[in-house]
């Protein structure tokens, strides 16, 4: 009996965002190919639903398409080169998977926080907190 209170106690402790099952849906890259240049039509879409910075993935994106780009005023990115749609969805999982996901419980409930000169990565749902290389 006591291990039931005890049970119950720890329950009602946990934060909110634990107790809810719903599912991530990892985001799609909505791209196309035009002349020389491919361009993620929904660019800022994909950062309001990961809640990252367009900073960081921007910086990311370039350095692992070894390519320049931008951002235009519409929110989308354009980059310099052709990549198919299957290219940029693998660059944005490999981001989202590294940058994004808490690795102890794998929920997208993160954000980044500095200890000691150190980027971490705060789960708000378990509360675990992972260094991050490359942030």
């Amino acid at each position: 009996m006591e291990y039931e209170k005890m049970l119950d106690r720890l329950y009602t402790a946990l934060p909110e965002k634990t107790k809810k099952h719903e599912r991530f849906e990892m985001p799609q890259a909505d791209s196309f190919i035009q002349g020389n240049k491919t361009i993620v039509k929904n660019f800022s879409a994909i950062l309001k639903t990961i809640n990252r910075d367009e900073r960081h993935l921007f910086k990311f994106l370039t350095k692992e398409t070894a390519t320049a780009a931008s951002v235009d005023d519409a929110g989308r990115l354009i980059l310099t080169g052709k990549f198919s749609q299957e290219q940029v969805n693998g660059l944005l999982q490999s981001y989202i998977k590294q940058f994004v996901l808490c690795p102890e419980c794998l929920r997208p409930d993160t954000h980044t926080v500095e200890k000691q000169g150190v980027k971490m990565l705060r789960c708000e749902a378990c509360g675990a907190l992972s260094a991050v290389k490359g942030l």
